[in-house]
């Protein structure tokens, strides 16, 4: 390759249809030559500052990535050796951090290595390893701890808390663990990730350690937290904070609910269910359980049972207007996010370490949560809602 670019000849082959990019790319030599350049700018320079006497000493050959294609560049050297080259270091084998950006894009959307690997081949005539794509996305786990301990704001008038299962490598055999997932609502009505926590079992113990977290970050006060029916779990918000209104998910206690229903049955009980969880008022909803039960508590007290051991959880949502009721009856809020984290997973069947897991599901979150820059509808109206019937909780952060 020669020392300098014909701008004629580059003309003439793009005419003929060569490739932009590669090896033998179009625009390859132009950036080897710009790039050859910059980096005796920087010598000249370096010289001129230079108190010692010392001057040129050639160059050295080492082979550059870039999204242009790989090519061999000539390092120029001086010849007392204190020259340190900044736009391409001494040790540096990847032009910019452009390859770098495209290898954690294709990652975020759950691209395998391999495919990433076979993209960047077939795009810019690149051979990249699985090592090399594995440290390029390991870029991630550091800025995934900092993430992981940043401050959080004093109130969350929403949270919604859940939990999402993984095959993971430990002690050499694959076993399930559970991804803790936290989703806040954030006093602007935006979505926020709070944190991603990993352990080998959901419960309400584990629980109670994340919120524990969330409150030395910084969190003060949440109005009203919304989560599925795992055992113990309101009473483990109730410990870090107690004045947190509990609304267990409406439709995860459906679900459940149906699998101790026999089918012939499952469509007569669903109607007669209905008119408890879409009532109006409490009291309506309280009057349609009574009617569930007196026929069909016989049949099957188990559900029954369960819909009264968790009416106070279960009820919260009738005490608040439509907006709020909307938000907070479910949590599938949080189960968006988890849907998002399948899509990356799905091909993947099980990872090898725990980091390889979350680095996924950090660059999976930072590329949905670009979505997220309006408030949710009608967040104004809701926000005063809240104000009211959370008197006084929400007066400082709205500075009232």
């Amino acid at each position: 390759m020669s020392d300098s670019f014909d701008f004629d000849e580059a003309v003439k082959a793009l005419q003929a249809g060569h490739d932009l990019h590669g090896k033998d790319g179009v625009l390859t030599p132009l950036i080897k030559h710009l790039t050859e350049a910059a980096l005796k700018a920087e010598l000249d320079l370096h010289l001129e500052k230079e108190k010692e006497p010392n001057r040129k000493n050639g160059s050295t050959p080492k082979n550059v990535k870039s999204s242009a294609g790989n090519f061999e560049l000539n390092t120029p050297r001086d010849r007392a050796g204190s020259f340190e080259p900044q736009l391409v270091k001494k040790n540096q084998t990847k032009l910019t951090a452009e390859l770098d950006r495209k290898i954690l894009s294709m990652f975020a959307l759950g691209m395998s290595y391999q495919d990433i690997s076979a993209h960047v081949h077939e795009m810019y005539d690149l051979s990249l390893s699985k090592a090399t794509i594995s440290s390029v996305t390991d870029k991630l786990i550091p800025e995934l701890k900092e993430w992981q301990q940043r401050p959080l704001n004093a109130v969350y008038p929403f949270i919604w808390l859940d939990a999402i299962h993984f095959k993971v490598k430990d002690g050499g055999r694959f076993v399930s663990k559970a991804v803790y997932t936290i989703l806040g609502l954030s006093i602007e009505g935006k979505k926020e990730l709070l944190g991603l926590y990993l352990s080998e079992t959901e419960g309400a113990k584990y629980w109670l350690s994340v919120l524990t977290d969330l409150q030395n970050r910084g969190v003060k006060d949440i109005l009203i937290a919304c989560v599925d029916g795992l055992a113990g779990f309101p009473e483990a918000i109730a410990t870090i904070y107690p004045d947190t209104k509990v609304q267990l998910c409406v439709i995860h206690q459906l679900r459940n609910s149906m699998k101790y229903v026999a089918s012939k049955n499952q469509k007569a009980f669903m109607a007669d269910l209905k008119p408890v969880y879409k009532a109006e008022t409490k009291g309506a909803a309280e009057r349609a359980l009574d009617e569930l039960e007196a026929k069909w508590g016989d049949i099957y007290p188990i559900v029954l049972k369960s819909w009264r051991k968790k009416w106070d959880n279960i009820s919260i949502y009738f005490d608040y207007p439509e907006d709020i009721r909307r938000v907070i009856y479910t949590t599938n809020a949080v189960e968006a996010v988890h849907r998002q984290f399948r899509k990356l997973t799905k091909t993947k069947g099980a990872f090898p370490n725990e980091n390889s897991l979350l680095k996924l599901l950090y660059a999976g979150m930072l590329n949905a949560s670009k979505k997220w820059t309006m408030p949710i509808q009608n967040w104004n109206l809701t926000l005063s809602q809240l104000a009211i019937h959370f008197e006084g909780r929400l007066d400082e952060v709205l500075d009232i």
